[in-house]
């Protein structure tokens, strides 16, 4: 699981198995290590929720998916689902899940989990 985050602007960006469990097991939490202590940040499906929607609480991410997009979204072709959330004073926060696509250019990265760019395909 990848996460950017620019201003008021969140992105997660899911593997083929992080989409897998997290349509199996309802979550999926990563988390990076640390001098003074441990960051994490977690996608769960919402019974409730009917948009996307964040929270940050104990030096965690959550951003929770409503169950009607995540019980099947492994099975199917939907690339992701975005939300600008209200936070109060004017401010908002948007929010963006998708699967993660092989790069076209060169990288060292390990991309063997990601799914098949539909730019590369001819």
């Amino acid at each position: 699981m990848k996460i950017r985050i620019k201003g008021n602007s969140v992105r997660f960006r899911l593997t083929k198995s992080e989409v897998e469990a997290l349509c199996k097991d309802g979550m999926i939490e990563e988390k990076t290590a640390f001098k003074d202590g441990v960051f994490r940040y977690a996608v769960k499906i919402d019974d409730d929720a009917d948009a996307l929607r964040a929270e940050f609480k104990n030096q965690t991410i959550t951003l929770w998916l409503p169950e009607k997009h995540g019980k099947d979204w492994h099975q199917n072709e939907q690339v992701g689902f975005e939300h600008t959330m209200k936070l109060g004073d004017g401010q908002e926060l948007y929010l963006l899940l998708e699967k993660d696509f092989v790069c076209l250019d060169n990288t060292t990265e390990d991309q063997s989990d990601n799914y098949p760019n539909p730019k590369a395909i001819c």
